[in-house]
């Protein structure tokens, strides 16, 4: 009996992927090598980093729990892998037709005007709306100021891991980091085509091997947000108490407020942001971004 579909689609994609990167050496992929290596080839974190994917869903690829990558996914795959034509055909045979999927559409994601409004009316109190990816969607003038030594502080991946203020800005950079790409994950997770997030860990795995290494590592516990210290420029250190509200009328979006403790030095500091301004930009008037 004759089928469309191979019967061990599933098993021979994951075959296929596995010994095209063992093939590979990280000289290939251009990684730096770090000495005698346990596995041949790339590691599996490390394909998946560069294909800008999760560890997760490339381990499901490769043990066949995962029957529907995406022609994204699939070409990231034949690139990352150095396919030829000819295997780069192979590749897309091997997925069932069936499960193919195309790209979903895009999504501009909006802050609702009263939201905006609401955190232009706090003039205590730093405020700021993060996307799906953690783009800054809509900002108040206190978070301006409060970001002013980053020099595009317009995702906070992107200022965590390639602006040079972050180092002196944030007292544990470190730790922020960490928070910050647990949360993209937990994203990807859920959403593992996202064209936003794909493009967003596609651009930080290059330009940063700490993001790399971060994003290659699965975690189990990870520090909470709870209080931010950190130095600005203007006005020395703050220590402020970070909420970030999950926004019920938009999935993906949430409020992040930072707060002083009423009469202490950070909250004079907060006082003394607002009255040195913000750069010579506007606040943030909700960007679109695809997603």
């Amino acid at each position: 009996m004759c089928s469309d579909t191979h019967p061990d689609s599933a098993g021979g994609l994951g075959q296929f992927l596995r010994s095209r990167r063992e093939r590979l050496s990280p000289a290939d992929a251009g990684l730096p090598s770090a000495g005698r290596r346990r596995v041949p080839g790339l590691r599996r974190d490390e394909v998946a980093a560069l294909a800008s994917v999760s560890l997760s869903y490339y381990s499901r690829l490769e043990q066949g729990r995962e029957l529907s990558p995406s022609p994204r996914v699939l070409e990231a795959m034949a690139r990352v892998l150095r396919l030829g034509e000819a295997e780069k055909r192979e590749l897309f045979r091997l997925v069932p037709p069936a499960t193919r999927r195309t790209k979903p559409p895009f999504r501009v994601e909006r802050v609702r005007p009263h939201l905006r409004q609401l955190i232009e009316s706090w003039t205590r109190t730093p405020a700021f709306v993060i996307g799906h990816a953690q783009d800054l969607l809509a900002t108040n003038a206190l978070a301006d100021a409060l970001h002013r030594d980053f020099a595009q502080p317009d995702n906070v991946l992107g200022m965590l891991f390639l602006d040079p203020a972050a180092k002196a800005f944030y007292r544990n950079p470190e730790r922020a980091r960490l928070r910050a790409v647990v949360d993209l994950q937990q994203t990807a997770a859920s959403t593992p085509e996202d064209a936003r997030v794909l493009e967003l860990v596609g651009k930080l795995s290059v330009r940063s091997r700490e993001f790399r290494s971060l994003w290659a590592r699965e975690y189990t516990r990870v520090p909470p947000y709870d209080v931010e210290q950190m130095y600005h420029s203007g006005v020395g250190y703050l220590e402020l108490r970070r909420e970030a509200l999950h926004i019920r009328s938009a999935p993906g979006q949430q409020l992040v407020v930072l707060q002083a403790e009423p009469g202490s030095p950070s909250a004079d500091g907060v006082a003394l942001l607002g009255s040195i301004g913000a750069p010579e930009v506007p606040h943030r008037q909700n960007p679109a971004h695809d997603a």
